[in-house]
Formats: C-alpha cells, structure tokens, sequence
C-alpha cells in the first residue's frame, strides 16, 4: 500500500500542477501550525506588543532560507533526507531518521492532545474522546484509496479555514495597523530566543522536509522541476507567516486595548475577549484544524524518513502511518502527555534542522549525488546561516532542560 500510486524512481513530465504543489506546501505549512505554534505566537505577542513583528518578519526570511535548500537539494538529489544523509556519511540517515521519528512521536503526542481539546472546546465532550474520534478522522484520510490527494485537499481546506476564521477574529480586535508596520520595521527591542523558537516551531524537525517529500512522492524532482519545487517551498513559508501574522494582529488589538490575556490558555483568551463566546468557539475549531494536521503532518514525515530501510516497510507505507497515528494517540490516552519525554526529545529535535540542512549542503557539492547541478551560493550561505542559528537553539535547550529531567 503506498500513499501514491506515482513512481517516485521515475520523474514526472515537468508542467504546471497548480493542486500539487500547493498541497505540498500547505502540508508543510499546516505541520508546523499547530498547537505550539497557536501559543507561542499569542505568548510573544504579548510580551513583545507591536515589536513581534519584526520577530515575524525575520523569521520567516529565515525560514525561506532552510526551506529552498533542503527542498530544492531533494529535488535535484531525488532522494529522500535520510538517503541523501546515508550517501553523504554512511549510517548518519539512520541516526537522522532516528531523531526524526522520536521527535515526531513526542510532539505527535501533544498534537493528539490538541485536537482534543478543541473538540472539548466546541462540542463540550471529554478531550480523550475528542482525541479518539481525531484519530479516526485522520487515520481515514489514508485508508483513502488516493491517500496523497486526500491528505492534500484536507490540509488546503483545514488551512485556508483557520486563515478565514482568525483574519475575522483579527478585525474584530481592531489592532493598530500603523504602529505593527512602525514597529516591524523598527523594532524597540529585539528578542533572539523569540526568533530561535519562531524558527525552530515553523521549520525545525521534521517539518521542513514535509513538503519536500511530498512532492517526491509525487513525483516532481529533477532540474527542470526546480522552479515548480522553489514555488512551492516559498508558498508554505509565505502561507505560515500569514497566519502568524494574523494571530499576531489579533493578539495586538486585544492587547493594545488594554485586557490581559488568560496565562493557563493566551491564544483561546485572544478569540474569547475579541468576539465573547463565540470567539471561543471558534478557537476550539481554530485549535482542533491545527492539532489535526500537524497529526497528518508529523506521521506523514516521520514514517516517510524510514520507508526507505525496508521493502515491506515501503510496500505497506500507510499502514505504518495509521500505526504511528494510532500509537501516538493510545500514549495520550492511557499515560498522558509525558513532559520528560517531550522536554528530552524536543531538545533532540532542535538539533534535527542544523545536521539534516548541514549534511544537505555538503550533499549539494557532491557530484555522486546532485550529478552536473550547481547550487546557488547565495543559497549555501543562507543555509549556513541557518543550521548555525539552530545549533544555538539545540545547544541552548540541551544545556538548560536535561538538567532538570535529572533532577
């Protein structure tokens, strides 16, 4: 069972596929808009106000950086991150793919939790049955005949609503337009730790490699694809900012009204107190459209990062999905949201960006692996960049949460 009936060892005539590659990048986009992504962006806005908006602004050039050199290098490479990582260093796919499943699992675990407590929020039922009939809803989608097309359209959909529902959320707040550019453009401060975790939520992990591997799949890769695979990695970067700027904007008109946000749950208080409780309903779909894609997301990646070891595995490629789906939501239900877990692999997971885009860019100069192709250097010291920033991240995480596990 494969998710795709295109072979992927065999590239696709080069032309316009309007519907592919926005699913590409709305599964990308989507995987990193969840939960987390929901709560931090209220979070730094309040503590930051207007000035979030440079954070934004810097973040999502940064994460056009990571985004066209991992994309474009899979393309050219036509293999998948984990392959490409095993011809770069022998054995370092495996250690890659590793941290990749690992932190796909964990975080998996709080997606599964996310999409229960939306359902918890809108129709008032448990957030463990909430839970379960997410899980039933996104194990559905691959039990499809044409699992790809159906992940595709159900990601487009759940994200375009979530954009329609907050931009509405976001005008009835009223923020100050004027004084967000102002202070986009010329910050009073600027916090390093907001854009490390900006950049590490939207494109760390698993996520940047969700479209990349997507468009594999369907087989879009070669030179010639280049243009439709840089269209496509720069439309999901351009669809997440737009939803972090809208939350940004809905956050900064409660704000600036002076109203304080609920510490226990910032992003539902954002919607309660601009539209009363229909505005919290409306958080509760918001929420539950994130949890539920990233879930497709995180499981869709992850298991594609070992489908490669194995043949049976890669014959029966959506029943290890369903599995990973399914595994994640039983640890939810039966033993909760395991925080040693989540604190020790999320410190893991920072590190997973800077060694897969590091070992991409090594690849990219590698004749046995991009043949005649030339990478732009413009995009090799973007990318390098890039993996320094997140090696920060990791290092920064590692140094100061696994002390506290031990303790």
């Amino acid at each position: 069972m494969k998710i795709e009936e295109t072979n992927t060892n065999k590239a696709l005539p080069v032309k316009s596929n309007w519907s592919l590659l926005m699913g590409a990048a709305f599964l990308m986009a989507t995987s990193a808009i969840g939960p987390g992504f929901l709560t931090q962006t209220t979070v730094f806005t309040e503590k930051l106000a207007a000035s979030f908006g440079f954070v934004i602004l810097l973040s999502i050039i940064i994460d056009i950086g990571a985004q066209l050199n991992v994309w474009r290098i899979i393309a050219v490479a036509g293999k998948r991150g984990q392959d490409i990582s095993n011809m770069v260093l022998p054995g370092l796919g495996y250690f890659v793919s590793f941290l990749v499943v690992a932190g796909g699992l964990a975080f998996n675990i709080g997606n599964i939790a996310g999409c229960g407590l939306g359902l918890n929020v809108m129709f008032g039922i448990s957030p463990i049955t909430g839970a379960l009939i997410s899980a039933v809803i996104a194990i559905a989608i691959f039990l499809n005949r044409e699992a790809g097309k159906a992940m595709d359209r159900f990601t487009q959909i759940a994200g375009v609503g979530m954009i329609g529902l907050t931009l509405y959320v976001a005008i009835v707040s009223d923020p100050p337009i004027s004084q967000a550019v102002s202070k986009t453009l010329m910050p009073d401060s600027i916090d390093v730790m907001s854009i490390i975790t900006l950049v590490g939520g939207t494109v760390g992990g698993y996520i940047t490699f969700a479209g990349g591997h997507r468009l594999l799949d369907a087989g879009i890769k070669g030179v010639a694809a280049l243009p439709q695979v840089t269209r496509s990695s720069v439309s999901g970067v351009v669809i997440t900012g737009i939803m972090r700027v809208i939350l940004f904007l809905a956050a900064l008109g409660v704000v600036s009204h002076g109203l304080s946000l609920d510490p226990t749950n910032p992003a539902a208080s954002v919607f309660q107190l601009s539209v009363g409780e229909i505005g919290y309903k409306i958080f509760g779909l918001v929420m539950w459209a994130a949890a539920i894609t990233s879930v497709i997301g995180a499981a869709y990646t992850s298991v594609s990062f070992i489908q490669t070891f194995s043949p049976v595995l890669n014959k029966n490629y959506r029943i290890a999905i369903i599995a990973f789906i399914l595994f994640s939501t039983l640890i939810f239900v039966f033993v909760g949201k395991p925080v040693t877990v989540l604190i020790l692999v999320g410190a893991l997971n920072g590190l997973i960006l800077p060694v897969t885009l590091g070992t991409l860019l090594i690849a990219a100069y590698k004749k046995t692996i991009v043949g005649d192709y030339k990478h732009p250097l413009w995009m090799t010291v973007f990318g390098t960049a890039v993996v320094v920033i997140m090696l920060y991240m990791g290092g920064y995480t590692l140094i100061n949460e696994l002390p506290k596990i031990f303790q």
